[in-house]
């Protein structure tokens, strides 16, 4: 399968998660090229940005389980 180069936006409002997501993406660290984590601490929530260079699949497989975690949001872009 062609690897492409997919971004991945995450939102995290439910801080109980943190745990999970931080597990989930030291799972996939091998198609991780670069992370950027923000913390917005007024307004309660986490963004964290991924840059990756995988499979569509595997790009689409940990937006889903990110997506699927209580209180986590997310996205993922593709290139073509």
């Amino acid at each position: 399968m062609e690897e492409k180069i997919g971004v991945i936006a995450v939102i995290i409002e439910d801080f109980d998660s943190v745990e999970r997501v931080n597990e989930l993406l030291h799972e996939h660290r091998g198609c991780i090229v670069g992370r950027l984590g923000l913390p917005f601490k007024e307004e309660k929530i986490a963004v964290i940005s991924l840059v990756l260079k995988a499979t569509a699949e595997k790009i689409n497989a940990l937006s889903g389980k990110l997506g699927m975690l209580k209180g986590v949001s997310c996205k993922a872009f593709l290139n073509k």
